[in-house]
């Protein structure tokens, strides 16, 4: 595991987010109607709403905000309907790209993602051309600074919850779960006061490329920059060794 610092790459997201807040407050918003279309509003009989809520207060969305989306998904049989599509593609150096997007138009939507592509120097590739260089995974990553716990009751409150693995770094714990077991351990960690300061189904890198060249790294950089502005774009994956 050593060369992730994944705690500081999520707080150098967060910084990021914090900047943008309107787009991570749209990526929740559009969470909460999919989750209430799925499984109802009530948060006690639908896991996958309790997740979303617990993402939508790490990052500080207002507690009102988070209701209104809740009544509103459930209440306005009008509501837009957004269909998940998911793109596979390469960057610059053969880097793979994972693009979520949650769209009400895809038509809008793959247009967008490919021309941020081609800016980059990229190409869009077919369904399934990267992903199998990825396993999709249940992440929860406490930072050190934020959790008193020793880390072996950590390790095995995780484990006993139905967690797959745990790992220790520089600054964070790792805790992994199949996809099916991540609401129940979350919400383990979270009865017991565990600060998590990221937990979230993800596509994990099989393996991580350096990418040395400078212009590629800019290229990439600029393909990144367009889709995580993209108002469809819910999340994007790379192997890129950061």
């Amino acid at each position: 595991m050593s060369g992730h610092s994944k705690f500081a790459n999520i707080k150098h997201k967060k910084e990021k987010n914090d900047a943008k807040k309107g787009k991570i407050f749209t990526i929740i918003g559009r969470e909460i109607v999919i989750a209430v279309k799925e499984g109802g509003p009530d948060p006690a009989n639908n896991s996958k709403l309790r997740d979303v809520i617990a993402k939508a207060k790490a990052n500080n969305m207002p507690n009102d905000t988070i209701e209104r989306g809740i009544k509103k998904a459930a209440g306005d049989t009008n509501a837009d309907n957004y269909e998940r599509i998911t793109y596979e593609g390469y960057g610059p150096s053969g880097i793979a790209i994972i693009v979520e997007t949650l769209t009400d138009n895809k038509n809008r939507t793959a247009a967008d993602v490919r021309s941020a592509f081609t800016k980059g120097q990229g190409s869009i590739g077919t369904p399934g051309c990267v992903s199998f260089m990825f396993d999709k995974k249940g992440q929860i990553i406490v930072a050190k600074e934020d959790c008193s716990m020793d880390a072996d009751d950590l390790m095995m409150m995780a484990l006993d919850a139905g967690a797959e693995d745990f790992s220790e770094e520089e600054d964070c714990y790792e805790i992994t779960t199949d996809p099916d077991e991540f609401s129940k351990v979350r919400e383990v960690l979270e009865k017991e006061g565990i600060v998590m300061a990221e937990a979230d189904v993800t596509m994990i890198p099989q393996n991580y490329v350096a990418v040395e060249d400078e212009t590629a790294l800019k290229n990439l950089q600029r393909t990144l920059d367009l889709l995580e502005d993209n108002d469809d774009v819910q999340y994007v994956y790379t192997n890129l060794e950061e």
